[in-house]
């Protein structure tokens, strides 16, 4: 029903959405997992023409790119290092018929992103410097790790072709490297849209 909903246009609630998830799941949506608003907007965004192939940097529990799978005309993969959430998240989409999402479980780093044509990313680093409300407790927090992840993929995306759509979510932009340009921003500014210039 909520994918119905959502492929007519329907706008449905995250407390509603929320449901396909076990409750543990659901404790951490509010900070964890990209609300549907902003789902559909950010991935109207990328999706600028069908059948583009659009890459979610650190799925989660694959809510984005289920809503943007049945909201547009792109293919969504979801990149996600917890095994547990991607086979949640691959779950969800075969009980309801979701073909044109994909969830990979993986480390960012191990990703290439010549595979892909746009990009989504809601800080999915940022657990790694604050432990004040982890998702779980299988991944030991290391600030390194924050580095490390941000400054691959801003390599990445700089190597991607002019023209190349981007948005972020309640990122600090560390990770956008000099080639995109800002191109619009939504909720007072935690959402960003933007486009390699050069």
């Amino acid at each position: 029903m909520i994918f119905k909903q959502l492929r007519k246009n329907i706008d449905v609630k995250d407390d509603v959405f929320n449901e396909l998830y076990p409750d543990r799941i659901k404790a951490v949506s509010s900070r964890h997992w990209t609300p549907v608003a902003i789902a559909r907007l950010a991935s109207e965004y990328l999706v600028d023409k069908p059948g583009k192939k659009v890459l979610d940097i650190g799925a989660g529990a694959g809510k984005f790119c289920l809503v943007g799978a049945v909201s547009t005309n792109g293919f969504f993969y979801g990149v996600e290092q917890r095994a547990s959430l991607t086979k949640l998240s691959k779950k969800i989409a075969d009980r309801n018929n979701i073909t044109n999402a994909e969830f990979i479980n993986s480390n960012i780093n191990e990703i290439s992103f010549c595979d892909y044509e746009a990009f989504y990313f809601f800080n999915s680093f940022f657990e790694n410097i604050d432990t004040s409300f982890p998702i779980d407790n299988t991944i030991y927090p290391d600030r390194e790790l924050y580095d490390v992840y941000s400054e691959y993929v801003k390599g990445e995306l700089d190597k991607t072709p002019i023209g190349t759509r981007l948005v972020t979510y309640w990122s600090k932009w560390d990770e956008i490297p000099g080639s995109f340009d800002l191109v619009d921003s939504d909720c007072n500014g935690l959402l960003s849209f933007w486009q390699k210039v050069h």
